[in-house]
């Protein structure tokens, strides 16, 4: 029968020339090493023993003593076999009995040391985190003309770091601070203009929303890229805040650059408020926290350069409602979800969250988080509601980039 095509091999026939040639390789490559062996004094083949000459006298009794001596060694060999298989079993014995005595007080002891540790390895490299975080935003502000507080339309106030806006004005001057109020998006127009007027008071403000549509400086676009100019997607208070910054650092020295160090809380917008005055993705963003772990430095023009920095991080001896209000011990596995919207909800008009989630009146946090599980479809098997998951979605709705008006259910 014949072989289909499909399943024929294929052939690893050569032609002569490419055959001779290779034959040709080998032999020189073959006569190179037996030269250097040569040279070396190096023997290819070993040497054959002759054994005992037939004309050496008492050959029987030589020929015996080896045979005996060989025996002993294979005897020998085969003992320390047998004692190393010994030795695994009882280890092995040994590990088992440790394992069904488990339970016993020596070793739950032992377990708790072991416990012991591991927490304190994970709670000093967290401190070390928080360290580095906090020796990157000191540096900023040391290296920095101008520092940048970003603060979030929703939660202005919650936003601002006291300890930070003293330590900027020690300066004496040297240091100019500014704010800008960012996400303006979000919020309803007469309380942003509000917010203007109140922080205008204290420092100068500038509103801002970053641009939705930033292209990738790794990325090029196709000719019949379709991009979004519409208002949402557009940024808002860029001509205006580059225009200040501009005129600063024109009044300084020719030959130095204007340094601004943006700062603020986590997921407040500093990263991508960079991206959109220089208008390419320079700064990573997203909606996870804590995206820039160390500062970065942006050149917007050549008198002016930006200078990212990590989140602040916020002191444990905030109040529990700010804590939980920007997911803070959430996030760093001090407070379960369920505990921190417990506390929300102790600090919301109960009327508010009805209307804004369309819920009926619950009694306490569990009653409302089944309720709001089982209206956005969030159940286990059995049709359980997943509390769980309800309340990392009512946080994330609160420190996520929602536009919606949960915030002013807050009384601050």
């Amino acid at each position: 029968m014949r072989r289909p095509c499909s399943l024929k091999k294929a052939s690893k026939r050569i032609s002569c020339a490419k055959r001779f040639k290779i034959q040709k390789k080998v032999r020189e490559h073959n006569r190179k090493l037996r030269k250097v062996a040569k040279k070396k004094g190096i023997s290819r083949k070993p040497k054959k023993d002759i054994g005992v000459p037939n004309s050496a006298p008492f050959k029987e009794e030589v020929l015996r003593e080896a045979e005996q001596r060989k025996q002993e060694l294979e005897t020998l060999k085969e003992q320390n076999k047998i004692v190393k298989q010994q030795e695994r079993a009882a280890k092995r014995k040994k590990e088992k009995e440790a394992e069904s005595a488990g339970d016993g007080p020596a070793t739950k002891k032992a377990k708790k040391v072991v416990k012991a540790k591991e927490a304190k390895a994970a709670l000093i490299k967290e401190k070390s985190a928080k360290t580095f975080k906090c020796c990157e935003l000191n540096k900023v502000i040391e290296e920095s003309d101008v520092i940048v507080e970003v603060l979030d339309a929703r939660d202005p106030l919650g936003c601002r770091c006291p300890q930070l806006e003293e330590t900027v004005l020690k300066h004496e001057g040297k240091k100019k601070l500014l704010f800008i109020l960012n996400k303006i998006d979000l919020v309803p127009k007469d309380n942003v203009e509000k917010w203007l007027r109140y922080l205008e008071a204290e420092c100068p403000t500038f509103l801002f929303k970053a641009s939705m549509q930033i292209q990738d400086r790794t990325v090029q676009r196709g000719i019949n890229a379709v991009l979004d100019h519409s208002r949402a997607a557009s940024c808002f208070g860029r001509d205006c805040l580059l225009q200040t910054l501009t005129d600063l650092a024109n009044k300084k020295d020719a030959e130095t650059m204007l340094k601004v160090g943006v700062v603020g809380f986590p997921n407040v917008g500093k990263s991508s408020i960079i991206n959109s005055l220089k208008e390419v993705r320079v700064c990573h963003v997203g909606v996870q926290r804590g995206m820039t772990r160390c500062k970065q430095e942006v050149h917007i023009t050549k008198r002016l350069k930006m200078i990212d920095s990590p989140g602040i991080v916020a002191a444990s001896s905030n109040p529990g409602d700010v804590m939980a209000l920007r997911s803070l011990r959430v996030e760093e596995k001090e407070e379960s979800p369920l505990e921190a919207v417990r506390t929300l909800l102790k600090q919301c008009n109960q009327q508010h969250i009805m209307l804004q989630y369309n819920v009926p009146d619950y009694r306490n946090s569990l009653e409302f988080l089944t309720t709001f599980a089982k209206k956005r479809g969030f159940l286990q098997k059995g049709g359980v509601p997943n509390t769980e998951l309800a309340a990392m979605t009512f946080l994330s709705d609160w420190t996520g980039s929602v536009s919606d008006d949960v915030h002013h259910t807050f009384r601050m």
